[in-house]
């Protein structure tokens, strides 16, 4: 049986994304997603939230820092990744983290002071400026997509 490792997760995003560069001089930006269940309990319904830290690379890391900021919602499809170390003390600790390899961003709107509905904010990116979600691919172009 082959081994198999993706996630698909949609919430919006906590703060402002990060980028940094590697000694090797490639782009890495990381991202903190949260994502709310409901579920039901006794009489009503009880949410749960879920804070989820994502890496992206290359130029799908530049595409997500430009992008990306507090609050959007996102879409992110890629794989589990674990980190382990030994601190100082030769305690072992351990990390997972989400590596994206698709991230897909929802619309962002304003509120039309005029009619009181929500209009789509101007974008450089082709699909945005229609109100439909960016999409970003690991190694490929950007292009418009639906949810």
């Amino acid at each position: 049986m082959n081994n198999l490792n993706s996630i698909l997760i949609e919430g919006n995003l906590v703060k402002d994304p990060l980028l940094r560069t590697t000694s090797k001089g490639t782009q890495v930006c990381s991202m903190t997603l949260a994502s709310n269940r409901f579920y039901k309990m006794d009489s009503g319904f009880e949410k749960e939230v879920s804070y989820f830290d994502v890496d992206t690379w290359s130029k799908l890391a530049e595409v997500c820092y430009a992008k990306g900021k507090k609050g959007r919602g996102v879409r992110v499809v890629g794989r589990l990744k674990q980190s382990r170390w030994n601190d100082p003390d030769g305690k072992t600790h351990s990390r997972i983290n989400i590596v994206a390899e698709h991230v897909e961003f929802r619309p962002e709107f304003r509120k039309d002071a005029k009619s009181a509905s929500e209009v789509p904010l101007d974008d450089e990116y082709e699909g945005e400026e229609n109100g439909e979600p960016v999409m970003a691919m690991a190694g490929r172009e950007l292009e418009a997509v639906a949810f």
